[in-house]
């Protein structure tokens, strides 16, 4: 700790935001960086606590709280302080494959647990360890390094976001020779086509592939694994396969009119958007349309940003859930993850360009109501108490592009159909009590497609703990 009344002398500053007339005139990143020794003040409010909460990534009250990489924070904090950049670098990299993908989509739950939060701001770690990262790309210090032992042991992995890409990196650097398939034509899973530019500008995950390419791991994109491809011929070819395609099968809406034209699930309005972005692809577009997003999520918010940078007229996100209390009730103590209001980069875009938060609380679709070319022109919405409907609350509002953003229901099925393991009952492939092993011999799962619907965090998680399972498989001990 090399600071140690840092945490009383300065005051807490996140990186600057751009303001939201000004950032929507287009989809770049909107977090300028602080300078350096404005970063190395913010470091130096780490406390290096007795118990770093922050690292715990411990399960309280049904919520994760704490990092579940179990990141060194205090110790990087202290180095990042000192200005010892490249110890702070070395201490990062050792629990987190890709901390420039965290380092801009995690919600972090390090800051929630961080002991400075409990009477006063939490230390900014998630920008402290972005800052980390880019300079140690700008420096030239993240340069490819291709382990310099091959094992004769060959894995197969299907998909490419965070799950996949971080258990390639790690079974690639143990030696043994990585091929990732990715059905879309460029990898990176959700990383590239689920989360908007001005989240995660694309340029950042080609960099990853890109290094990941010349340490050796070979990508295959536009192979549909399962469909165009057999499964058969991954299992006859690799000696362990490891799938990682997702949560990808979305939670549909069973209402009259959801047939209607202008209807379309979230994840793949998203992805023609950033297609329509960085290839001037054909895409549906939220112009001059009043846009309703059902789902009052993460992915919900970035439906909202990015109909308002296509220039939507409006734009309203329903959320069957009750609002919110603005601060932490007495039942949601820290460290607890904090249930409170939160107003993100969307929704404050909504307020400042039309002047209201979009969300409609306790509210869900009753009918989808279409015009005479089955387009959908209005929604027919009622209000909620619990799982009732309130009566005589049913409003019609219009609407000529509807986006339904409520989850997922588990992986496609076709995926686990084709490899022949079993399938549990919240739709994800199931593995055995503790591990990544499916059902079949040398076929492991990770990321969402194992445990569901997650954060970033977790599929790097994910894929690092399945990588150390395949290792032990094919070594018969491991190192990761």
């Amino acid at each position: 700790m090399g600071k140690k009344d840092g945490f009383l002398l300065y005051e807490r500053q996140a990186n600057r935001t751009l303001r939201p007339k000004e950032r929507i005139r287009n989809f770049d990143e909107f977090h300028p960086r602080l300078p350096d020794a404005e970063r190395r003040r913010q470091a130096a409010r780490c406390m290096n606590c007795g118990v770093p909460f922050c690292q715990s990534g411990v399960q309280i009250s049904g919520m994760f709280t704490g990092c579940p990489l179990h990141n060194l924070i205090p110790e990087w904090n202290d180095m990042l302080y000192l200005g010892n950049a490249r110890h702070a670098l070395d201490r990062l990299l050792k629990t987190n494959c890709f901390p420039e993908f965290t380092g801009h989509v995690c919600p972090a739950l390090c800051e929630a647990a961080c002991t400075c939060g409990l009477n006063g701001d939490s230390v900014t770690v998630r920008d402290n360890e972005l800052s980390i990262i880019e300079e140690a790309f700008a420096k030239g210090w993240m340069a490819p390094h291709a382990p310099e032992v091959r094992t004769d042991k060959r894995v197969a992995i299907v998909g490419s976001g965070p799950s996949g890409l971080a258990a390639a990196q790690m079974l690639n650097q143990r030696g043994h020779h990585v091929t990732v398939y990715e059905r879309a034509d460029r990898p990176g899973g959700l990383l590239m086509y689920g989360i908007p530019n001005m989240k995660l500008d694309k340029s950042v995950v080609a960099r990853r592939v890109e290094k990941m390419r010349q340490e050796g791991v070979e990508f295959i994109t536009n192979v549909d694994v399962g469909a165009g491809i057999p499964a058969e011929s991954l299992v006859g070819q690799y000696d362990a396969v490891l799938l990682c395609c997702g949560a990808g099968q979305p939670r549909d809406l069973n209402v009259p009119g959801r047939d209607a034209e202008g209807v379309m699930f979230a994840v793949d309005f998203l992805t023609g958007a950033t297609k329509r972005l960085i290839d001037g692809a054909e895409a549906v577009s939220a112009a001059g349309k009043d846009v309703v997003i059902v789902g009052g999520g993460d992915t919900g918010n970035d439906c909202v940003g990015t109909s308002i940078r296509m220039g939507c007229r409006s734009v309203t996100q329903l959320e069957m859930m009750p609002k919110p209390p603005a601060e932490r009730a007495a039942s949601n103590p820290w460290p607890e993850w904090p249930r409170v209001l939160k107003v993100d980069y969307g929704q404050e875009e909504a307020i400042d360009v039309f002047g209201g938060d979009p969300r409609r609380f306790e509210t869900t679709v009753k009918e989808i109501l279409k015009d005479d070319q089955g387009r959908v022109c209005a929604l027919k919405t009622v209000k909620l108490k619990g799982r009732d409907e309130v009566p005589g609350s049913e409003e019609e509002i219009p609407c000529q592009l509807m986006l339904i953003a409520a989850g997922f229901v588990g992986c496609r099925r076709y995926i686990p159909e084709a490899f022949g393991v079993e399938v549990g009952p919240r739709g994800t492939v199931a593995a055995q009590e503790g591990t990544h092993r499916t059902s079949r011999e040398g076929v492991f799962v990770a990321g969402d497609m194992r445990r569901g619907q997650s954060l970033v965090v977790w599929g790097i998680v994910e894929g690092r703990e399945a990588a150390r399972e395949v290792d032990a498989y094919l070594m018969g001990y491991t190192e990761l």
